[in-house]
């Protein structure tokens, strides 16, 4: 079988282990939308200020989308890592022509097609809830390279926990900071002056300011300072993520 067949044939198995898993069905596709049906929908702040959802809702995009694109691979890639090592099929993987970095990739490639098809329905539910944005083509960028950065970063957890709840475990522990500390939900302007550098560590806060800069009027693109830059920090940041992960799977026992 070529590479490319064995990459289909695991991203086919990879597909089917999520549709069996309800619980990952709906933290993918319908957590997020239950989040805009009540805070885009129904509490409709936006009278300005510096706290939580003050800003109008075309703002939080980055933010709906980042809860898709940072818990959905975390948590799945995580879980996938740990529950192969537990049931020792990557020695049986390691006995085939597939190698680990195929496997992620297969893993990299079903995830970040979910989650675009997630964010495209997302995106629309908040459009049809009024809020003000634009359909920026950097989505089609930004969306798929982050999704595979967290898969990486996914596939290090799964390697490093001692189970498959330990890498649930932590990637919630990962995530949660994440999403409230990386100009998301809660802007710079709502952190304190020494933090507010910090937030530039995170990978996701490149995610935010660049999809906020492409399509909120007004948006901040942050440092490094443009669109561009901050989908290159990303690029990057993608590459060696994926490298790592892909290194730290337990190939063999």
């Amino acid at each position: 079988m070529s590479r490319y067949g064995r990459i289909a044939a695991e991203m086919g198995a990879a597909y089917r282990s999520f549709l069996r898993r309800r619980v990952a069905v709906f933290f993918t596709f319908f957590f997020p939308i239950l989040l805009i049906l009540i805070f885009a929908g129904l509490v409709r702040t936006g009278g300005g200020g510096t706290g939580l959802f003050s800003q109008p809702p075309g703002y939080y995009v980055p933010a709906y989308l980042a809860v898709v694109v940072l818990f959905t691979p975390l948590s799945r890639v995580g879980s996938e890592v740990a529950r192969f090592r537990e049931h020792n099929r990557f020695e049986k993987l390691a006995a085939s022509p597939l190698r680990r970095w195929e496997w992620l990739a297969a893993q990299t490639v079903v995830n970040v097609a979910l989650i675009s098809l997630a964010c495209l329905v997302l995106l629309v539910l908040l459009a049809a809830t009024g809020a003000s944005f634009a359909f920026s083509p950097w989505l089609v960028l930004f969306v798929p390279v982050a999704s595979a950065l967290f898969c990486g970063v996914g596939a290090m957890l799964g390697a490093l926990a001692d189970s498959q709840d330990g890498a649930v475990t932590a990637s919630n522990a990962v995530a949660l900071p994440l999403l409230f500390l990386s100009n998301t939900f809660l802007g710079p302007a709502s952190l304190p002056d020494w933090f507010q550098p910090i937030t530039n560590l995170s990978p996701l806060s490149y995610f935010a300011y660049g999809v906020r800069a492409a399509t909120y009027p007004g948006g901040h693109a942050g440092w490094p300072g443009s669109v561009p830059a901050d989908f290159a920090v990303l690029v990057v940041l993608a590459v060696v993520a994926f490298a790592v992960g892909a290194r730290l799977i337990p190939w063999t026992e």
